[in-house]
């Protein structure tokens, strides 16, 4: 059992770190409250041992200090309506218009057991983005214990997600629920893989995914790769690819992974076909064409229906999927067949068994979008904390809690 499912909060003031930066609208309406709902579990098992609850995030990207747009007071209704979805007593939900000072520190310490307090945006103050250690002790006397519950920002080095852990004793620092699965998850494909492994690596750019690609050489049996970063492999082997997004200045580069798979006997898949189009437009005329020999003036926007099967059979066959970024344009209905069948395809071989960890903004979009989230083995919220734990670099929010225990 886990440190958190251990510890009883009861009387207890618990300081969670959440990540609660969700999509608005103009009316400052939440458009995907995924992240919130990934914390509603953490903040119920301290409320239901009879502790109070404070919550401290970020929203956006704030330049100049406090600003309407990014205030985390338009989340309160909802967060309110989440926490009590089949709660037995109502639980009320405080907003403190600072995360530091005295109404914030006021607020916090009238709460009662069973109430939650959610502070104003940390990034109103820079310090935060500093990892400002005066600023660190003065959110962590708000609380008794810290919990760091926001995998989507452990690998940045902020005052709330790695400095504060150095104001809490041993015993009252710990990871929550969500942290908790999504590190559990991620070590499971990194550490623990069963084989055949494939990693699904999709996106525009290799330049975004060199990195992981060359920490994955030393575990995947098999690399997929789709969207517009395998044209920039096409070409390095020669490959035509008309007018199809490729970074010229990375040929040498995929070039060389090529052959560092060689070596370690890593198999790189890449789509032997494409759906390609005239533009790049919802409406564009569309036609087939083999990945490697794409005419002048078209461009490819999704994998073509060999390269789906081909994949599939890689897919159906392996225990262990790591799939981060999409097999095209998939927000046009047009270049979306491809990226929709690799989730199929996920699926279905976690049916059979597999484990599969969807992660990264558009792939999760994509199972999202397709219906497919709810069957597979463990959707991340983190995209750019997953990104670099796979890059095989240590992420300062998780470090802070593991190398205190």
């Amino acid at each position: 059992m886990s440190q958190f499912s251990q510890h009883n909060f009861k009387d207890e003031k618990v300081l969670i770190r959440v990540d609660f930066n969700v999509p608005l609208n103009d009316k400052y309406e939440i458009t995907d409250d995924t992240r919130i709902r990934a914390a509603i579990p953490t903040i119920k098992k301290i409320l239901g041992d009879g502790g109070s609850v404070i919550l401290m995030s970020h929203l956006g990207r704030p330049k100049d200090g406090p600003t309407e747009k990014y205030s985390l007071k338009h989340l309160v209704p909802h967060l309110q309506k989440l926490l009590n979805e089949g709660a037995k007593t109502n639980v009320p939900v405080f907003f403190a218009n600072d995360c530091i000072g005295e109404q914030a520190y006021m607020t916090a310490d009238m709460l009662r057991p069973g109430e939650v307090l959610l502070l104003e945006n940390l990034r109103f103050y820079k310090e935060e983005e500093k990892g400002d250690k005066a600023f660190a002790q003065k959110l962590a006397k708000l609380g008794d214990v810290y919990i760091n519950d926001a995998f989507g920002t452990a690998h940045r080095a902020h005052a709330s997600t790695a400095v504060i852990a150095e104001f809490f004793p041993k015993d009252k620092k710990m990871f929550g629920l969500l942290m908790e699965s999504e590190v559990s998850s991620a070590e499971k494909v990194l550490h623990q893989s069963q084989k055949p492994f494939v990693a699904i690596i999709g996106g525009a750019k290799v330049s975004d995914k060199i990195l992981i690609i060359e920490n994955l050489l030393e575990r995947a049996t098999d690399i997929i790769i789709g969207g517009g970063m395998a044209y920039t492999f096409m070409k390095a082997q020669g490959g035509k690819i008309g007018n199809s997004l490729c970074e010229d200045d990375r040929l040498d580069t995929a070039r060389d992974l090529i052959k560092k798979a060689d070596a370690k006997g890593v198999c790189i898949h890449l789509p032997s076909d494409s759906i390609i189009a005239d533009k790049f437009d919802a409406n564009a005329n569309d036609s087939t064409a083999p990945s490697n020999n794409i005419p002048d003036g078209w461009m490819g926007l999704d994998i073509g229906e060999n390269a789906v099967e081909q994949f599939t059979n890689v897919i159906h066959n392996s225990k262990t999927i790591l799939w981060n970024g999409p097999m095209g344009v998939f927000e046009m209905i047009k270049f979306q067949r491809g990226t929709k069948a690799i989730a199929k395809a996920v699926a279905e071989a976690t049916q059979k068994g597999a484990f599969s960890l969807v992660g990264g903004g558009d792939s999760v979009a994509a199972v999202n979008q397709f219906g497919y989230a709810d069957k597979v083995s463990y959707v991340s919220t983190g995209g750019g904390a997953m990104l670099e734990y796979f890059e095989g670099k240590e992420l300062p929010g998780i470090a802070a809690i593991k190398n205190a225990q």
